[in-house]
C-alpha cells in the first residue's frame, strides 16, 4: 500500500507556526521545540497590546508568507530569527531576518545612554572595572532627596568637598538638616522610619562618590542612637537630641581628637628638622601650623602627584600669613633627591586597618618605602574613628578612580577623551604595609602598627 504524502495543513490549523510540516511528520523532539516557540510566542502576545493591533493591519502579507510554507523544520528553524515581542505576524520572520525599527531604536538609545567613565574602562581597563567612579548626579536624582543632600552629592562628585574629615563633617551637618525637617507618618515611630527615610539620602550620597570609612563609621553610630531614641519622646525633643549626639560625635571623634594629635606630634618636631609631607592631610596642616606657633623653626617639603594635585593648597597654606613657614615644592619623582635631608615623614590617613596597613592618598606607599630604605621615620596621623576592624593586604581590592573631569582640569589635557588609543587611570588610593610605618598617632596615643588593633580597647570597646 503506498504511503500517502503529507502536504501542508491549511491556514487554519490552530497551534502551530506558518510554514512548519504536519506535527505527524515531525518527530518527538521537533514537535517538543514547536510547542515551546508556541508557548514564548503567545506570553511575548500578551505583553504587547499595541504591537497586536499594528500586526492585524498586516494580514495580506502574513497570508501570503503563510502559503510558501514547506521545506525541512530545521532549515526553517535556522533561517527564521527568535520569536520578538514586537511582532504578532510571524510568516514574515519566517522568511526574513529584518529587525523590528523599534528594536533598533532600543539599542541605539542604550548605547547613547553609556556613561562616559565606563566607556573610559571599555577597552583594557576592565581588569579595575571594580573600582569606585564618582557619577555626576545633577540630573539623576531618585526617590524623596533633600535638597541638602542634592547639594551635597554634586560638591562630592565635583570634588569641591575632598578629604575624609571633612567629607564626613559634611555628611553629618547635612542630616542634621535632614532630621531637622522630617515628620514621623501616622502610626509609626520615629525610631524605626526615620532610618528607612535617611537610607535613600545615603545612597544618593554613595552614588555620587564612594563612601568613606569615616562615613560609614559615623552612619553606623547614628544608627545606633536612633534605634535607641524611646519611642514614647516627644518628635522634636527627640531630633534634637540626635543633632546633637551629632554634634557631639564631630566635637569628640574628630576636633578635640586633632588637638590631641596636634600635641602628641607637635612635641616630635624639634628646631632645625626638615619635615616631609605628601599632598595634604587636614591635622598635618594643623600639627605643622601649631609648631609654628609655638616658636618652632623648622622647615617643609611638600610632594605632590597628579591628578589631585592637593600639595598645592597646603603649600599656600603654609606659606601665607605674617610669620611663612620655609616650604620646598616638588613632585613625585624628586622624592629620592630629598630624602637625604629630611629627619621626618609626616602623612595623613584615609582608614586605618586592623592589621596596621594605612590607606591613603595614591603615592603615599611609594614615600613611606623610600623614606623606610633612607632611614627615616614615618609618623601617620589619623584618628580613631577612621579605623576598620577589617584587613586590607592591597590597594587592588578596593579602590576609586579620580574622574576625567578632574584628570583635564589638572593636567590642562582637553582632549583626553576623543583620543583613541588612551586609557585614564588614576587610582585615588594605595595601601602602605605596617612594616614601613615607624608610629601612628591618635588621640589615644602613639600606638605602633603592630598594636592598631587595640584601638577599640583603647576606646573602651570591644568592637567600632
Amino acid at each position: 500500500m503506498p504511503v500517502p504524502t503529507i502536504t501542508d495543513p491549511p491556514l487554519s490549523t490552530a497551534g502551530k507556526l506558518p510554514g512548519q510540516p504536519a506535527q505527524k511528520s515531525m518527530t518527538k523532539a521537533e514537535r517538543r521545540e514547536l510547542q515551546e516557540k508556541q508557548r514564548a510566542a503567545k506570553a511575548a502576545l500578551k505583553g504587547q497590546p499595541q504591537q497586536q493591533q499594528q500586526a492585524k493591519k498586516e494580514p495580506a502579507q502574513g497570508k501570503q508568507q503563510n502559503q510558501t510554507g514547506g521545506g525541512s523544520l530545521a532549515s526553517q528553524v535556522k533561517a527564521k530569527p527568535p520569536p520578538t515581542p514586537q511582532r504578532k505576524t510571524f510568516g514574515a520572520e519566517v522568511t526574513g531576518t529584518k529587525q523590528h525599527p523599534s528594536t533598533s531604536k532600543d539599542i541605539g538609545s542604550s548605547a547613547v545612554a553609556e556613561d562616559p567613565t565606563a566607556k573610559q574602562l571599555s577597552h583594557g581597563l576592565r581588569i579595575f572595572s571594580h573600582f569606585g567612579q564618582p557619577k555626576p548626579v545633577a540630573h539623576s536624582v531618585k526617590g524623596d532627596i533633600h535638597p541638602a543632600i542634592i547639594r551635597l552629592g554634586i560638591l562630592f562628585s565635583e570634588f569641591k568637598i575632598c578629604g575624609a574629615n571633612a567629607r564626613c563633617i559634611a555628611m553629618l551637618t547635612a542630616f542634621k538638616q535632614v532630621i531637622q525637617d522630617y515628620t514621623t507618618p501616622s502610626h509609626n515611630t520615629l525610631s524605626r522610619h526615620l532610618m528607612t527615610h535617611l537610607s535613600p539620602q545615603i545612597t544618593h550620597l554613595v552614588s555620587a562618590r564612594p563612601m568613606s570609612v569615616t562615613m560609614g563609621n559615623a552612619i553606623r553610630e547614628l544608627k545606633l542612637e536612633i534605634s535607641g531614641i524611646d519611642i514614647d519622646m516627644i518628635e522634636q525633643d527627640a531630633k534634637d537630641s540626635l543633632c546633637l549626639k551629632i554634634d557631639n560625635y564631630v566635637r569628640d571623634r574628630i576636633i578635640i581628637a586633632d588637638e590631641v594629635i596636634q600635641e602628641l606630634a607637635g612635641n616630635k618636631i624639634k628646631d632645625g628638622d626638615v619635615i616631609l609631607t605628601y599632598a595634604k592631610s587636614s591635622v598635618v596642616e594643623k600639627i605643622l601650623l601649631t609648631a609654628q606657633e609655638d616658636g618652632k623653626k623648622f622647615s617643609v617639603i611638600v610632594i605632590d602627584s597628579k591628578p589631585l594635585l592637593e600639595g598645592k593648597v597646603l603649600l599656600k597654606s603654609l606659606t601665607s600669613g605674617p610669620n611663612p613657614i620655609p616650604c620646598t615644592y616638588a613632585l613625585l619623582p624628586a622624592l629620592p633627591s630629598l630624602l637625604t635631608q629630611v629627619s621626618m615623614v609626616l602623612v595623613g590617613a584615609h582608614a586605618l586597618f586592623s592589621n596596621g596597613a594605612v590607606y591613603s592618598r595614591a603615592g603615599t606607599a611609594m614615600v613611606a618605602m623610600m623614606a623606610k630604605g633612607h632611614s627615616v621615620p614615618v609618623v601617620v596621623c589619623c584618628e580613631t574613628y577612621k579605623f576598620s576592624d577589617g584587613v586590607m593586604v592591597d590597594g587592588f581590592t578596593k579602590n576609586e578612580l579620580a574622574p576625567l573631569s578632574v584628570i583635564q582640569k589638572n593636567t590642562k589635557l582637553h582632549d583626553l577623551s576623543s583620543t583613541p588609543n588612551l586609557e585614564n587611570l588614576n587610582p585615588l588610593y594605595d595601601l602602605t604595609p605596617p612594616t614601613y610605618i615607624t608610629a601612628v598617632v591618635t588621640e589615644v596615643g602613639l600606638i605602633p602598627p603592630s598594636s592598631i588593633s587595640s584601638i577599640p580597647l583603647a576606646l573602651g570597646k570591644t568592637s567600632l
